[in-house]
C-alpha cells in the first residue's frame, strides 16, 4: 500500500464520516416522525415495527453484501457516492407518499442505497489507517451515526411541529445531494503495491470463496451474532423511545426531539471513547482481544441503566438514556476494527458487509417488529404502557445475550488470527 499522508487520510475520514452522518439521518428520522404518521395512516405497532425495521433491513442488509462484492472489485469511491445519490432521492421521495404502502417502497429504496455506505468506507478506511490505528478511525467514523441521531433530535423535533413529516423529509433529503460531487472530486481509491499470486488469486477473490473464508473463523461467526444481538436491543430501542416517551410521559415532539439530539451527543461521546480506549488497551499489551472484550462489558454495564429508563420518571429517564446512548454506541469502532483485523486485504469490503448483514437483518429488522408485536399483544391487559413493558422486556434480555457472544468471540479471537496470518500479511 502507497501510505496516503496523514492530513489527507485524516481528510478522507471526515469525508466518510459526514456520508455516515448523512445516511444515520436519512435512515432515523422515521422514528421522530412515527406518531404523526402512525395517526395519519391509521397504522399499528406491528407495521410501524415493518416500516422502521423489517422491511428496510431485509433489502439494506441482503444487498450490503453484493454491493460489497462489487466494491472490492470495482472502486469503492464510485460505489459510495452512487449510493448516496440513491437514497437521498429516495428520502425526499418518502415525503409525497400517499399511502402506507408507497411509504414502504420509498422506504426500501432508502435501504438499498444506504446499503453501499458502510462496506465502502470500511474497506477504504481500512486501506488509508494500520491496523493498530484502526479501532479509532472507526470509532471516529462511527460517530457519524450519534451525529445523526444528534441532527434527527433537532431536525426532527422542530421540522415535526413547524414543517410536518413530509415538510421534514424533504429537508433531511438534501444534504447527500452536496456530499455526492465531494466524493467523486476529492476523495482517491486507494493504489495498492503489487502482491504476491497467493494473497491475490482468483479463488480468494471470490464472493463465495470470501464468505467461506471469513465464517470458517469461530471468533467471527461470535462477532457477528453478538452484533446482531446488541443491535436488536440498540435499534428496537431507538426506533419506538420517542413513541414510549409519547405515550408512558406525555411528552411532546419538540421535547422529545431535545432529548434525542443530546442522547446523540452521548453517542458521539461513546463511540469516540469506546475506540480510542480500545486500541490504547490494545497497543499497551498487544492484546487484540480488547476488540471484543471492550463491547462485551460496555452491552453488560448498560443493562440495569436501560431498566433504569423503563422503570423511572422525571430526570431519572433523561440519565438513563443518555447513558445507555453512550454505552450502546462503544461497540461500534472495535468490533468493526475486529472483523477488518481478521479479514484478508482483498476481502475487507465482504467483511464489513456480512457483519452489517447480521446487524441489520437482526438487529435493525427484528429489533422494532418483535418489540412492536408484544407491544400489540400486551396492549388489551397494559393500555398505554405496553410499548413500556416490551422494550423492558426485550432490550435488557438482548443485551445480556450480545455480552456471552462478545466474550466468546473473544476467546477464539487469538487462535484465528495467528491461523489466518499468512492470508493477511500482505495488507
Amino acid at each position: 500500500m502507497h501510505v496516503p499522508r496523514s492530513g489527507y487520510r485524516h481528510y478522507v475520514l471526515a469525508v466518510l464520516l459526514g456520508g455516515y452522518l448523512v445516511n444515520s439521518l436519512d435512515r432515523s428520522i422515521l422514528s421522530l416522525l412515527i406518531e404523526p404518521i402512525r395517526l395519519e395512516f391509521g397504522l399499528s405497532d406491528t407495521q410501524l415495527g415493518v416500516l422502521s425495521g423489517l422491511a428496510f433491513a431485509l433489502f439494506y442488509s441482503a444487498l450490503a453484501i453484493p454491493i460489497a462484492a462489487l466494491a472490492d472489485r470495482w472502486n469503492r469511491r464510485n460505489v459510495l457516492a452512487l449510493s448516496v445519490l440513491l437514497w437521498t432521492f429516495m428520502t425526499a421521495l418518502c415525503g409525497v407518499a400517499g399511502s402506507f404502502m408507497a411509504l414502504l417502497m420509498a422506504r426500501i429504496g432508502v435501504a438499498i442505497g444506504e446499503a453501499g455506505c458502510n462496506p465502502a468506507s470500511h474497506s477504504l478506511l481500512a486501506d488509508y489507517y494500520a491496523p493498530e490505528r484502526r479501532a479509532t478511525a472507526l470509532g471516529i467514523y462511527a460517530l457519524g451515526a450519534p451525529a445523526g441521531t444528534l441532527l434527527t433530535g433537532l431536525i426532527g423535533g422542530w421540522g415535526g411541529e413547524h414543517l410536518g413529516w413530509r415538510g421534514t423529509m424533504f429537508l433531511v433529503g438534501t444534504p447527500g445531494l452536496l456530499l455526492v460531487p465531494l466524493l467523486f472530486l476529492t476523495v482517491a481509491e486507494p493504489q495498492a503495491s503489487p502482491q504476491p499470486l497467493a494473497a491475490r488469486s482468483p479463488e480468494r477473490s471470490s464472493l463465495g470463496s470470501s464468505l467461506h473464508y471469513l465464517w470458517s473463523q469461530r471468533s467471527f461467526r461470535h462477532l457477528c451474532v453478538a452484533c446482531a444481538l446488541h443491535s436488536f436491543a440498540m435499534y428496537g430501542a431507538a426506533g419506538f423511545n420517542p413513541a414510549y416517551l409519547a405515550r408512558s410521559h406525555g411528552w411532546k415532539s419538540f421535547q422529545i426531539g431535545q432529548l434525542v439530539a443530546l442522547m446523540g451527543v452521548a453517542g458521539l461521546v461513546g463511540s469516540f471513547v469506546g475506540g480510542l480506549v480500545t486500541d490504547r488497551l490494545g497497543r499497551r499489551g498487544g492484546e487484540p482481544r480488547w476488540q471484543l472484550w471492550a463491547p462485551g462489558i460496555a452491552a453488560l454495564i448498560v443493562i440495569p441503566v436501560q431498566m433504569v429508563a423503563y422503570l423511572g420518571s422525571g430526570p431519572v429517564i433523561v440519565a438513563a438514556l443518555l447513558l445507555s446512548s453512550a454505552l450502546s454506541l462503544v461497540f461500534f469502532g472495535p468490533s468493526y476494527a475486529a472483523a477488518q483485523a481478521l479479514a484478508a486485504p482483498q476481502m475487507r469490503a465482504v467483511a464489513a458487509s456480512v457483519l452489517l448483514f447480521s446487524k441489520a437483518l437482526i438487529g435493525m429488522g427484528l429489533g422494532p417488529l418483535l418489540i412492536g408485536i408484544v407491544s400489540d399483544r400486551l396492549a388489551p391487559a397494559a393500555g398505554q404502557q405496553s410499548l413500556r413493558f416490551s422494550l423492558l422486556l426485550l432490550v435488557p434480555l438482548f443485551n445480556l445475550w450480545a455480552a456471552w457472544h462478545f466474550f466468546v468471540a473473544a476467546r477464539h479471537v487469538g487462535a484465528d488470527l495467528q491461523r489466518s496470518a499468512p492470508a493477511r500479511k500482505y495488507g
